[in-house]
């Protein structure tokens, strides 16, 4: 049984669509990743508010073992797949992409494409045209 699978992804979730003979089911990885830095709530406002705010390198180190942690994740659901159809956004899916080389080398990423937010429905229609168009079936 073949299994294609088609992923959107950025940094704060991965909607995956598994194509199977049997049929299709959608999955979703959330990252938890937050956007901007949290200010300490003991704090008051006011002077120093900069001070209120973890160091540079420290939050870079956490967000990059974050990410790593959030790509193994979508990584794990992904992983069995013949076929693979990688599109979103931004910079995650190149960087998913890096790590699946890295470590599923065996992995056949057929395709990666930038695209905008979509809705779940959208994902799952622009991978069912994606995998009919390039195998002329499902």
């Amino acid at each position: 049984m073949s299994t294609k699978i088609g992923l959107w992804i950025d940094h704060r979730e991965a909607t995956i669509v598994s194509v199977t003979d049997a049929g299709e089911l959608m999955q979703t990885v959330v990252s938890g990743v937050e956007s901007q830095p949290r200010r300490d709530p003991s704090s008051g406002s006011g002077s120093y508010e900069s001070l209120q705010v973890s160091a540079d390198d420290r939050r870079q180190r956490a967000l990059t073992g974050h990410m790593a942690t959030y790509y193994d994740r979508v990584i794990d659901r992904i992983r069995d797949a013949d076929k693979i159809f990688i599109f979103g956004p931004g910079e995650a899916k190149g960087e998913l992409r890096k790590r699946l080389e890295k470590n599923s080398p065996a992995t056949q990423i057929e395709s990666l494409e930038t695209a905008d937010r979509m809705t779940k429905p959208q994902i799952a229609a622009k991978v069912r045209m994606h995998f009919v168009g390039v195998s002329g079936g499902v």
